[in-house]
């Protein structure tokens, strides 16, 4: 029989030395991952340095970076912008004109003068008439073109492009074109009387009946492209699935259109309107481009009596018509708006 003894020391020497070796090993372990925290504190702490680093040098960058590299702009802007608006409602109420050599202030009689000519509000009417055809004929092609040139096919995105062209060509030069056109020896005579077979001399720019609106239609078409686009992103980002619910329900086209798709335009309609309005009451290049006021004052917008009154020598009364329009503008837009905002909330 072999004796225990010794076995179990055996076992007793062998269970000690994987208790020493497992007890170095976990001191091992302990002193590695000290020594590997200890290198990631050193690393984030590095990464920290490096953080605040950065952002001083871009806050140092910003502040070198001196803000007097703006100084030209801004005294262009200031100079011949914010300047004569602010002189605009100084002087209409002094003398200013080509007959004084110094100018003094005398209160509102540029105003009581103007008041007193009888131009002033028969241009006001023909201003107003003006604005109201022009927003009329602006928004009334641009909705049909939007219409017409809703779907993205490479003939309509060609033709889009095509009636865009006349909002960046200038307006004189529309004006100056349509003059040419519209002549009585002109090329429009020239066309009728070539498929009439006799002599046409009619004077499209001549009439005490059509000329305003001649000259309307030339500026709505002149802005049409504009509208275009403003109305195509309204039709762009309608919903499909009301317009599918509707289709669905067995509605028309005109319906669909009158019901759905019309009031949701509300914004770009709030958009063109009021920017027609306001662009046509401001007029004064294609006006005077085509019939300088005439025939008879019957074109004479509010701009081209108050140029012609600027030619005189009058400046403070000019200005004083200026500052006249320019509340008038403010009175008629700012219901307008309001109005138009209040439809858009309502639908």
């Amino acid at each position: 029989m072999v004796d225990a003894a010794p076995m179990d020391a055996i076992d007793a020497t062998r269970a000690k030395d994987r208790k020493d070796h497992a007890e170095d090993a976990a001191k091992e372990s302990a002193k590695g991952s000290a020594k590997g925290s200890a290198k990631d504190r050193e690393r984030s702490s590095r990464r920290g340095r490096r953080g605040r680093r950065g952002r001083r040098e871009r806050v140092r960058g910003k502040a070198d970076q001196p803000w007097w590299f703006a100084l030209p702009a801004l005294a262009v802007f200031g100079l011949f912008f914010l300047l004569p608006n602010l002189l605009n409602f100084v002087y209409p109420f002094t003398d200013w004109s080509a007959f004084h050599s110094k100018i003094g202030f005398v209160g509102l009689s540029n105003f009581s003068t103007i008041l007193q000519d009888g131009s002033m509000a028969r241009d006001i009417r023909i201003t107003l008439e003006y604005a109201v055809l022009v927003a009329v004929f602006q928004n009334g092609f641009g909705l049909g073109l939007a219409l017409l040139l809703e779907r993205d096919t490479r003939f309509n995105r060609f033709f889009r492009a095509v009636f865009f062209l006349p909002v960046l060509i200038s307006a004189l030069a529309v004006g100056y074109l349509f003059r040419a056109l519209l002549a009585q020896d002109g090329a429009l005579n020239s066309v009728l009387s070539s498929l009439a077979g006799h002599h046409v001399d009619t004077p499209w720019l001549g009439s005490t009946t059509w000329t305003l609106v001649v000259v309307t239609l030339i500026h709505g078409w002149k802005w049409m492209g504009l509208a275009m686009l403003i109305y195509l992103a309204g039709l762009k980002s309608m919903p499909g699935d009301v317009l599918e619910a509707a289709r669905i329900d067995g509605a028309g086209a005109w319906r669909t259109f009158w019901s759905i798709r019309f009031p949701l335009l509300a914004p770009a309609v709030t958009f063109n309107v009021t920017t027609a309005l306001i662009g046509s009451m401001n007029t004064f290049d294609i006006v005077q481009a085509t019939t300088a006021g005439g025939p008879g004052s019957e074109t004479e917008v509010f701009n081209i009596y108050m140029f012609r009154i600027f030619g005189q020598g009058l400046y403070a009364q000019a200005s004083a018509m200026s500052l006249v329009l320019f509340l008038i503008v403010v009175v008629l837009a700012v219901p307008v708006i309001v109005g138009l905002r209040r439809r858009e909330n309502n639908q």
